[in-house]
């Protein structure tokens, strides 16, 4: 009998290869479907943790810049913290230096009590004289203008009020407005009518009004104003001599004069230099002040100036006053400058002019 030949690759065999491959093939897709969702999962825990930080790293980014702004800020604040510390270490050396002035200016001026003191013996007896020697006149006689008031002013004509060209000049300044430091520096930041109803300021005026009609009726005169700079109470009429027998200018001067408000530094040298440029010259001068200048052609670079500096600048100021010529001095009271009164006395007598003091009832 013949043995049937064995074929492996038979039809069933086939199918059986065929079916575990098929298997195969489907176990492969089950698995690699789970991977790519297991991998979108984790991807996108990834991309939210990414973004995380990526909003942190802008967070910080922003935090930066702000800590950088406010780093510049505080460097200039510091800055400007630094300028101002020297600005005020500035300022206590200079008041450290102006206390020792006023320290050596208040040594100065007790050693000047006793020549103070035989000046005013002096003024007490010329008062006195004048007193014992006044006359009585009618209400108006010689003079120009009438002067309402009550009282005898006729004691005060050794004030020398004759010569051809008579140069009258008032203190302007601020201090005009009070007798004290404390009393001007409240009287600065008023309005403009309580300064011109300032007591002293008011006397200045009364006192402008009293030599008007003081002046000789054949006589020329001008009136000048002066704290920094130095001008006449006409306006227009600077370097001119106006005519005493005019009384329309006498009236011009004096309402020129009440409407003039106290303020600024004082310049005597401007009001001197102003007197030099009076074509003629003036043959008799009155200057009415009450302390010594402030400064010279120029304000001063700091803001306070010592007695010993205020006395030198009189003195570069008297230097430009024309010479031979007589001074009359009527100083006003005023606080804190001890050098006035006598370097104001010594200009009246070097020139022979007449100083006084007037009451706070005069004129």
């Amino acid at each position: 009998m013949k043995r049937n030949r064995l074929n492996v690759f038979s039809l069933s065999f086939l199918d059986i290869i065929t079916c575990g491959l098929g298997a195969i093939i489907l176990l492969f897709v089950l698995v690699n479907a789970k991977g790519a969702a297991r991998r979108e999962t984790v991807t996108a825990e990834l991309r939210a943790e990414a973004n995380r930080i990526e909003n942190q790293v802008l967070e910080s980014k922003k935090q930066l810049i702000l800590a950088r702004n406010t780093l510049e800020k505080t460097l200039i604040d510091l800055a400007e913290t630094r300028g101002l510390a020297r600005q005020v270490i500035k300022t206590i050396q200079e008041e450290k230096i102006e206390l020792a002035d006023r320290d050596q200016d208040t040594l100065a001026s007790r050693s000047h009590v006793k020549e103070l003191k035989t000046d005013l013996k002096s003024l007490e007896e010329d008062v006195k004289r004048l007193r014992a020697g006044a006359k009585a006149r009618d209400e108006l006689g010689t003079k120009l203008r009438p002067f309402p008031g009550q009282g005898d002013r006729q004691y005060l004509t050794d004030l020398k009020m004759g010569g051809r060209r008579i140069f009258i000049l008032v203190d302007s300044s601020a201090s005009m407005l009070a007798e004290t430091i404390v009393g001007v520096i409240r009287r600065r930041n008023l309005a403009v009518g309580e300064k011109l109803k300032s007591p002293k300021w008011q006397q200045a005026v009364a006192t402008i009004d009293w030599l008007t009609t003081q002046l000789p009726p054949t006589s020329r005169f001008q009136v000048y104003s002066f704290n920094e700079t130095a001008g006449p109470l006409i306006a227009g009429t600077s370097g001119t001599w106006l005519n005493a027998g005019e009384i329309d200018k006498l009236n011009q001067t004096v309402a020129g004069m009440r409407r003039l408000v106290p303020e600024k530094g004082t310049s005597l040298l401007n009001a001197f230099e102003a007197i030099a440029e009076m074509k003629p010259a003036p043959d008799n001068i009155f200057l009415l002040s009450d302390s010594l200048p402030t400064m010279g052609a120029k304000k001063p670079w700091g803001k306070r100036v010592s007695g010993k500096k205020r006395l030198s600048l009189f003195h570069e100021a008297i230097r430009r006053l024309p010479p031979s010529i007589p001074v009359n001095i009527i100083l006003y009271p005023m606080e804190g400058d001890p050098f006035a009164a006598s370097a104001f006395w010594k200009l009246a007598k070097d020139t022979r002019g007449s100083f006084f003091c007037p009451s706070k009832d005069w004129p």
